[in-house]
């Protein structure tokens, strides 16, 4: 199973969020439920290859 760390909360009725890794790519929904199912939707997306210049967070190691 493949996990993704995102960043959500509640902005009056809606919810919204967009994944640790890309956060440029933001979704929402009307319930958490939907909101996770919306960002389900959005890692295929993100992840298939299909979608050219997409920006990413990535951690380095200088030291």
């Amino acid at each position: 199973m493949v996990t993704a760390r995102y960043v959500h909360w509640q902005d009056g009725e809606m919810w919204l969020g967009y994944f640790e890794e890309f956060p440029d790519y933001l979704t929402q929904g009307e319930s958490l439920a939907e909101l996770e199912e919306n960002l389900r939707d959005l890692y295929r997306d993100l992840t298939s290859g299909e979608i050219p210049g997409i920006r990413r967070v990535a951690e380095l190691s200088v030291g």
